[in-house]
């Protein structure tokens, strides 16, 4: 498959993922929605802004890290059998630095200043998957570059992985109500919106933990899991901080912290 048909492949799943999960969520509530036209106004407008900046930053970045940073391309990656070996391995270890890389994001304070803009939504939905300030999407493409150059990742790997990890972030956002019946034995493999909402509680040890982004288990490898129990009603955003407008939050990371 050409590298075009892959990002018309991932365009698609996940546009369709989020269309579904979006609709569904107004059928099937978990919780009711709160200030609804002015924020999805502002988590649309961020989405938008990654949309435009995407092909011209992130997508041209990553692929010269592909095609320049890698040390060495394993003979081993040749091969059907063992191909299939090195995508999962792969898909796993991008997981895992997905994981760390997040714990970052909450432990530095600089980097923290990008990720807050994600965190002061006061609700969460389909639209919190997407509300990311461009900051963050741009050094968290750069960051990755480490472990593509370390493993010598194909770039259509590293597409797969960024389909798996948007379409799990539009699920474990999402405000669906499902049966503790499925969801209890999903998460403990994948997270799910009971895991990732007390990540967004607005109390800060809770916000400081469960930073898993598809696989639930690293939180209970590195002792990362919150013993908090989602409820439809616990405050979510960033303790103490309100949400603020579309330009505000676009200039918060470059101000005093908190402000």
């Amino acid at each position: 498959m050409t590298l075009e048909a892959l990002l018309a492949a991932k365009a698609t799943i996940v546009g369709a993922w989020f269309v579904c999960f979006f609709i569904a969520e107004r059928i099937a509530r978990a919780a009711p929605p709160q200030g609804s036209y002015p924020r999805l106004g502002r988590n649309g407008g961020m989405w938008l802004l990654v949309l435009i900046a995407s092909p011209l930053i992130v997508a041209p970045l990553t692929e010269w890290g592909v095609n320049h940073l890698i040390w060495r391309r394993p003979e081993m990656l040749t091969s059907g059998m063992a191909g299939a070996g090195m995508l999962i391995i792969s898909l796993v270890v991008l997981d895992c630095w997905t994981y760390w890389l997040h714990r970052a994001y909450h432990r530095f304070p600089a980097m923290w200043r990008l990720h807050e803009v994600h965190h002061r939504d006061e609700f969460l939905d389909t639209t919190s998957a997407v509300r990311f300030h461009l900051g963050e999407v741009v050094l968290s493409a750069l960051l990755r570059l480490i472990p593509i150059s370390l493993l010598a990742t194909p770039l259509s790997t590293v597409i797969i992985f960024e389909t798996l990890v948007l379409c799990g972030a539009v699920f474990h956002h999402s405000n669906v109500r499902i049966p503790p019946v499925i969801e209890g034995p999903l998460a403990r493999l994948f997270v799910t919106p009971s895991i990732h909402w007390v990540h967004h509680h607005a109390v800060k040890s809770d916000t400081d933990s469960n930073y898993a982004a598809v696989l639930s288990v690293w939180d209970r490898v590195f002792r990362s899991k919150s013993p908090t129990k989602r409820t439809v009603d616990m405050k979510i955003g960033v303790e103490g901080i309100e949400d603020k407008g579309f330009f505000s939050l676009m200039l918060a990371p470059f101000r005093k912290a908190g402000t």
